[in-house]
């Protein structure tokens, strides 16, 4: 034990020792520190802590709505917008009580290393407390918003989320399923939040999608943590590259054929004539070019983060802005 003056804002005094006297294990697990920043550095920590950079991922409440061509009343999309401020906290909250499950695997990670409670700069009983808190917020304002159809699909997602992160992260396959229906759940929550009925391919592409999302994720991660990815993620011990390529094919060619189908039979959207329909089966061009670039990223092992391809990939960001535009068109002019 080193006894003697602090680091600035590190360590509390200890049990039984006088005011004026600290201590410093020189050797001691960054969990078990109790960091007392100032109030400025502490928000800013659980700022990061919450992972702003992936409430990118929230925007798919947007794309129900969107598609039902019910953004031309400011109303729907003011419910919208509070739908992805509701998911941003609630994914906000789960990421912290991950982050505090996760700690101690975390420390051995060569990029989660850095998050604040796995650094040890942010104590994990508060990592804990403000996401239970964010979560149970969410599912509140959930009700105020929409009823309890809309406060439903947030707790759905919230226990979801948790039972992920103490259980089923470790079994292969079920974690993929879990990973997916997050993304799902916030597709969904549009929906219910604007009123807008979900047709059958929405949820296929939706879910499709969605796997093809989490088995990329999974695919970047394995290429990336090199021969014992066992120690960093339970899960990846049981999977192969083989494996996990034939299940990227697999999802992006059902994924694709669901947009297909969904595109082609747009009309049901509010695109009555050849001309407005037109732009919507235009769609399909960006659509899977956007899925061949991802492809090819991960097959070069890169893109396993979605919510960093979003800022950093010009070509995703073309295509994506493709998209939109012939979107926008179809289903707006």
């Amino acid at each position: 034990m080193t006894v003697g003056a602090p680091e600035e804002g590190w360590y509390r005094p200890s049990i039984g020792l006088k005011p004026e006297i600290w201590h410093a294990p020189e050797h001691s697990d960054p969990a078990s520190r109790e960091p007392i920043p100032s109030h400025g550095r502490t928000l800013r920590l659980l700022v990061r802590a919450s992972r702003p950079r992936q409430w990118t991922k929230n925007l798919l409440v947007f794309v129900a709505p969107a598609a039902a061509g019910s953004f031309g009343h400011a109303a729907s999309f003011g419910r919208a917008a509070a739908a992805f401020g509701i998911f941003c906290l609630v994914a906000s909250g789960t990421y912290l009580i991950n982050d505090t499950v996760d700690a101690e695997v975390d420390r051995h990670h060569p990029v989660k290393q850095h998050r604040p409670v796995a650094s040890g700069e942010l104590s994990s009983r508060r990592a804990l407390t403000l996401g239970i808190g964010l979560a149970a917020m969410s599912i509140g304002a959930a009700w105020a918003l929409a009823g309890w159809e809309l406060a439903l699909v947030v707790a759905t997602y919230s226990a979801v989320s948790i039972a992920y992160s103490i259980r089923f992260k470790r079994e292969p396959v079920i974690e993929l399923a879990f990973l997916a229906t997050g993304f799902v759940l916030r597709a969904v929550a549009g929906g219910v939040a604007t009123g807008v009925p979900l047709s059958n391919w929405f949820l296929a592409v939706t879910c499709f999608g969605a796997l093809f999302v989490a088995t990329g994720k999974r695919a970047a991660e394995l290429e990336l943590l090199g021969p014992n990815p066992e120690t960093h993620r339970e899960s990846l011990a049981k999977y192969t590259a083989s494996f996990l390529r034939s299940t990227l094919t697999l999802t992006a060619s059902v994924t694709v054929t669901a947009y297909c189908l969904w595109a082609f039979g747009s009309s049901v959207l509010g695109a009555t004539d050849s001309h407005d329909k037109i732009w919507i089966e235009l769609t399909v061009i960006p659509m899977i070019l956007g899925i061949l670039h991802v492809l090819q990223l991960l097959d070069r092992g890169e893109g396993g983060a979605p919510e960093e391809l979003v800022f950093r990939d010009r070509m995703l960001q073309l295509l994506g802005l493709v998209w939109v535009t012939l979107f926008g068109l179809g289903i707006y002019t």
